[in-house]
């Protein structure tokens, strides 16, 4: 008879085994579990499908009837199409002609003139309906072309714009002649930082301060402090935040090389506040306070825009008591949190998202508007986390620095922004500001209503977002027939719009009035035909069908 010492030891090397396996099993599943059930967060996912989809584009025809509606709506379509492209070659010829040629020689204009709309309409839009890409000047809440057109802005200057253009003229002025005197010598500091650094700290409630050349570059300060300080190599970032270009922090599309010490959880989950609490890898987690309005949506571009199902909805409530669970968490595990107010950073409030929410984080990044208008980046923490080298190992160095870190102009520049903003007659500004733009959207929705238009408009505070309330595969559209009423968008078009506080009621009716006819043309034209079979479904399916078609065509 065999011994069973063999089998029982075999049997303690399976159980341990499986001891072994099944709580890293269990970690991952959890992680897998926190995930947000989109490609936003999946970027392995999100990467492959990117690489599947295939190039392609419609023939005249096609172009005006990708949804199948019948040859009148088509044709009614293209004669709008082809009267909005009368009217831009008419009135934009100096601003196209230039934006044309600069295009040949950068490629950041190559990139966003190709990823206005998307690609399946791309060529025909960019033949006919080329936007100049350049101002020449600004007043009050205006911005003006080279052929001498006047546009409302409503493209914040991709969120710097919070107080107005000649807000920050003045405070570039007023630096520029303050700077005078030293020029631009760089290394030594000017003596305007320590008042900076003071104000800094009292506004983020933190200790000390770090300056960066950019918004992005702070935020890669901050993670790499973290890291360096707890010991661990992950960073959490939530499902379609956006923090800057660099690597770690955009894992998916757009980035060759997917990192991997990034976890892209889902905003606003119970399983993601369990993975933070069971994990010992996680040196931070970065919060961009934008996602409060889009939770686990990424930024709203309308080259993105295939059907009518993006959608916003800002609950402060809601946001505020995620951002409290996060918080303990975080306190709990020895993890750092960070909030990335580099785009909300005092439009919100003097204070901040901080201020706002009524959360303290353990470090900040602030940028862009903070330097008065000039380009700048910012890290606030706490002393225990500022810190980049160790008394007992002093080659063990956490390096960052940067030839324009404080630059006096920036300096002075954000000196001159600091004390408006230390003005109690300034900050008067915040007061009501919610329900003010928060009356203007629902003033506006009403008007969209009344009148039987399928779009409405989201916002947090004063950014905002349009969503649209019947299918279709036109939305994108919109763009086109608002700047033809001369609202300046940004390159993403209508997923945004960024309003300055210093828009009077007068000026926001002023916008409401031409918004609201740009939408009663693009009805007129035919773009939102309605059809019980074209579902928000049914045009995804339709997509897809044309994908497998081109891929099998080749």
């Amino acid at each position: 008879m065999d011994s069973p010492l063999p089998i029982l030891a075999l049997s303690a090397a399976a159980i341990t085994g499986a001891a072994t396996i099944f709580p890293k099993l269990h970690a991952r599943l959890a992680l897998s579990r926190a995930k947000h059930r989109s490609l936003t967060g999946h970027s392995k996912m999100s990467r492959l499908v990117a690489r599947l989809v295939p190039f392609y584009e419609f023939d005249i025809d096609e172009f005006f009837r990708s949804d199948g509606a019948p040859a009148e709506i088509g044709l009614q379509r293209q004669d709008g199409f082809f009267k909005l492209a009368a009217l831009y070659k008419d009135r934009y010829p100096i601003g196209r002609q230039m934006t044309q040629q600069a295009a040949e020689k950068i490629s950041d204009l190559q990139f966003t003139e190709a990823y206005r709309v998307p690609f399946q309409y791309s060529r025909l839009v960019r033949e006919h309906l080329g936007t100049g890409a350049f101002m020449v000047s600004s007043a009050g809440v205006t911005v003006s072309d080279p052929d001498g057109n006047v546009f409302h802005d409503l493209t914040g200057s991709y969120g710097v714009n919070i107080f107005g253009n000649d807000f920050y003229k003045e405070c570039i002025a007023n630096a520029a002649a303050r700077t005078h005197a030293l020029g631009p010598v760089l290394g030594p500091y000017h003596p305007v930082i320590t008042d900076n650094v003071t104000r800094l700290c009292a506004i983020s409630g933190l200790d000390e301060v770090s300056f960066h050349m950019s918004g992005t570059e702070a935020v890669m300060q901050a993670v790499r402090l973290a890291r360096y300080h707890t010991g661990r190599s992950h960073l959490v970032r939530f499902s379609g935040a956006y923090h800057g270009w660099w690597g770690d922090v955009q894992p998916g599309v757009g980035n060759p090389i997917s990192p991997h010490e990034t976890y892209t959880l889902a905003d606003m989950s119970e399983r993601t506040l369990h993975v933070l609490k069971t994990r010992r890898d996680i040196a931070c987690v970065l919060v961009n306070p934008l996602q409060a309005l889009h939770p686990n949506a990424g930024a709203a571009a309308d080259s993105a825009l295939v059907d009518s199902s993006r959608a916003g909805h800002f609950d402060r409530a809601a946001y505020s008591e995620w951002l409290k669970s996060l918080r303990q968490v975080c306190t709990e595990r020895g993890i750092v949190l960070i909030f990335d107010e580099v785009f909300v950073g005092f439009r919100l409030a003097a204070g901040g998202a901080q201020q706002y929410f009524g959360i303290r984080a353990d470090m900040v990044t602030y940028g862009k508007s903070l330097a008065g208008g000039l380009p700048v980046g910012v890290v606030c923490g706490r002393k225990d986390l500022m810190r980049r080298y160790r008394d007992d190992r002093p080659v063990d160095i956490c390096f960052a620095r940067g030839t324009f870190n404080s630059h006096p102009y920036v300096m002075t520049a954000m000196d001159e922004f600091l004390s408006r903003l230390a003005d109690p007659a300034f900050r008067a500004i915040y007061d009501g500001l919610d329900d003010s733009w928060d009356n203007r959207a629902r003033q506006l929705n009403d008007k969209l209503a009344a009148l039987d238009l399928p779009v409405r408009v989201s916002n947090l505070s004063s950014i905002w977002m349009v969503q649209y309330t019947e299918p279709s595969r036109y939305n994108w559209m919109l763009q086109y027939y608002l700047r033809a009423e001369q609202l300046a968008l940004s390159w993403v078009g209508t997923g945004r719009l960024i309003f300055s506080l210093n828009y009077s009621d007068a000026d926001f009716a002023e916008v409401a009035a031409r918004f609201v006819t740009a939408v009663e043309k693009m009805k007129q034209d035919g773009w939102w035909w309605r059809n019980a079979a074209l579902t928000n479904k049914a045009i995804r399916r339709q997509i897809l069908k044309e994908m497998i078609a081109r891929r099998r065509s080749r």
